[in-house]
Formats: C-alpha cells, sequence, structure tokens
C-alpha cells in the first residue's frame, strides 16, 4: 500500500511547513487526489489518520478533494471524463486517449494557528 509512504510524504511537508513559517497547530489540510492519480484517496485518509497521534497531524480536519479523470481521445479529437485507466472513448470505443486531468496528487492548502 504506496499510500502509507504518501501520507508519511504529507506528514513531511506539514511539519516542513511548520518549521519554515512558524505554526504551532495544524487546524485543517485540503488535499487533491485526481481520479487518474492511482492513489485510493480512502487508503490515503486511513493511513494519515494513523499517523496522526502524536503529529501535526492530530486533531486537524483532513479535506480530500477528488478531481475527475480526463482524457482526450486521439481518434474523436475530443476530451471527456474518464473515471480509470484503461476505459475505452465513450465517443467512440477507441482506447487511444491520452489522461490530461484528475492525476494531481497535492496539497491544496492548510489552516493553521500559532498556539
Amino acid at each position: 500500500m504506496h499510500e502509507a509512504s504518501l501520507a508519511g510524504g504529507v506528514l513531511q511537508l506539514v511539519e516542513d511547513a511548520a518549521r519554515r513559517e512558524g505554526f504551532a497547530r495544524l487546524l485543517a489540510l485540503r488535499l487533491e487526489v485526481g481520479q487518474l492519480s492511482g492513489v485510493d484517496a480512502r487508503a490515503l485518509r486511513y493511513a494519515l489518520e494513523g499517523l496522526a497521534p502524536g503529529t501535526l497531524l492530530q486533531d486537524a480536519q483532513l479535506h480530500i478533494e477528488q478531481p475527475v479523470g480526463q482524457a482526450w481521445c486521439m481518434h474523436c479529437a475530443k476530451t471527456m471524463e474518464l473515471a480509470q485507466r484503461g476505459q475505452p472513448c465513450p465517443g467512440c470505443g477507441g482506447y487511444q486517449l491520452q489522461p490530461c486531468g484528475g492525476m494531481e496528487l497535492r496539497v491544496l492548502d492548510m489552516r493553521v494557528s500559532d498556539d
């Protein structure tokens, strides 16, 4: 489950930001995990919650946004929604699709406190 190592990376990012910016508490963390990112958002949430006790993540609200996947069909020359890789184009049934959205995995923002 690579989500556990990703959660560790998110925690490291938060801790680095706390040192750099001088905040003492994380109130809320908002992440973006695209449908085509290859990350299971539920597993990532579970891993973050498992790491939380005794860290800046403890008691922080966790919001995970999941932008829909998008792909450009080389045959139709159109962009369409794609729920997962390997699906055919809903327009022509072809498989020559180039993912172009919903691949993100990033921290969008953090709400913090000095005390």
